[in-house]
């Protein structure tokens, strides 16, 4: 019975070892996917920010070519005058 007690030991304990190796290798894996997701995210962030800094450098600016002063006057011609304050006789 020793042979056969040493030989179901050694099955449980090498059983043993591959479930261990088996749980390392799937948190290696976890591991690894979690890296490339962060480094996917990380892409993308960092293209979208080169995109917007290019769009930025690129877009004119329109409110240096406004000048205020060129359009103040134009809004008091549009208002019309009935009369100088006195009340319109009627006929």
């Amino acid at each position: 019975m020793g042979i056969m007690s040493n030989k179901f030991e050694d099955l449980i304990n090498a059983a043993k070892v591959s479930e261990l190796l088996h749980k390392k290798e799937l948190e290696e894996k976890n591991k690894n996917t979690i890296v490339i997701a962060l480094a996917i995210i990380g892409a993308i962030a960092a293209v979208a920010g080169i995109a917007f800094a290019v769009y930025k450098y690129l877009t004119p600016d329109y409110l240096e070519d406004f000048d205020p002063d060129d359009y103040s006057d134009d809004f008091d011609d549009d208002y019309i005058e009935f009369s100088d304050g006195e009340p319109e006789a009627e006929d």
